[in-house]
């Protein structure tokens, strides 16, 4: 076994590409009720960068391994744990610090991965798909036929989304700002996918002509939000998840009084925290199957190994990527 192992450590908040650096630590001791974990990838989140900068709420006391995410196996039982084999794949929870070459957890924090998976896959089922299961079933009681609306359809959580929506019955429509990615959405499983702009209202409303939407889901604020609210029908819910345009988004007093709709919010490791293990459970369930299926994948740009961390996170930062950004270690 390894005498120590390699981490991305900050100790004071920056420029993710000026305040990370690459470590050496001791190989990690597990306590009676703790499984060593030995880390096979870890994805770059917005949320992972964000926290680097210091801009993301429960800010951790520095120095830190960042990482919200991520999937490994078990390699070193503590004495009392009874429910857990070397060599399983597991996700840890999102407060340890997944990049790293190995960490020590609490045993019952872990949530075990059936065989069949990609690991690269299951270490980024934890923060996008489980949002977007959670969007489309926290809110709004939905059938099959159903419409949802999301802006951000491109990102990671929306693509889970149009995924899960359609293996579902519910139908999308997908708002994006580029139009090169219209018909690769629609190749995904996207019904119906518009560039955002003015006419949004009415392009939706012919193109559907006129179904009720009652779910919208918003990952960028500012106008774009409104424009999706706008969209919505009487006593619809829409659903904050993000704010990539990073400008607020005010509601008018309109769309209360008159359209009676609903303005609730998900953060998911807030989510993580209150949940018990049966209700993760409940939601990481269906993402297995679909995913072992081949219905829900994340799809990735680039692996890195943990030594370029500075070409990563810098990749990671850029806009117009076709795909995650993540670490891969060498099994």
């Amino acid at each position: 076994m390894k005498k120590s192992i390699s981490a991305i450590v900050y100790e004071a908040h920056g420029n993710p590409a000026e305040v990370l650096q690459l470590k050496k630590q001791s190989w990690p001791q597990p306590a009676p009720d703790d499984v060593i974990v030995q880390m096979l990838a870890a994805p770059i989140n917005p949320a992972d960068l964000n926290a680097i900068e210091g801009k993301y709420p429960g800010r951790r006391e520095v120095p830190v391994v960042p990482g919200f995410e991520g999937a490994g196996i078990v390699v070193e039982l503590g004495a009392n744990v009874k429910n857990l084999k070397q060599g399983v794949l597991v996700i840890p929870p999102h407060n340890v610090g997944t990049w790293r070459e190995a960490l020590v957890v609490d045993a019952s924090q872990l949530v075990e991965v059936p065989s069949g998976i990609d690991p690269l896959q299951a270490a980024m089922l934890k923060i996008n798909p489980l949002t977007a299961w959670r969007l489309l079933h926290g809110y709004v009681e939905l059938k099959r036929g159903d419409w949802v609306i999301q802006n951000a359809a491109n990102s990671a959580a929306g693509r889970a989304v149009i995924q899960i929506a359609s293996e579902l019955g519910y139908k999308t429509i997908n708002v994006v700002r580029r139009e090169e990615l219209v018909e690769e959405l629609k190749q995904l499983g996207g019904d119906l996918v518009f560039i955002d702009g003015e006419s949004l209202r009415d392009d939706v409303k012919e193109a559907t002509s006129g179904a009720p939407i009652r779910l919208g889901l918003n990952c960028v604020g500012g106008e774009s939000a409104l424009r999706i609210a706008n969209t919505l029908a009487f006593g619809g819910t829409m659903v904050t998840f993000g704010s990539m345009s990073l400008q607020p988004f005010k509601v008018p007093t309109g769309l209360l009084i008159f359209k009676d709709l609903r303005f609730r919010g998900i953060w998911i490791n807030k989510w993580y925290d209150l949940a018990t293990p049966a209700e993760r459970m409940a939601a990481f369930k269906p993402l297995f199957e679909m995913t072992k299926r081949g219905l829900l994948k994340t799809q990735i740009e680039k692996a890195y190994l943990l030594g370029e961390y500075k070409q990563a996170v810098a990749h990671a930062a850029q806009n117009k990527r076709r795909g995650k950004i993540i670490f891969r270690f060498p099994s």
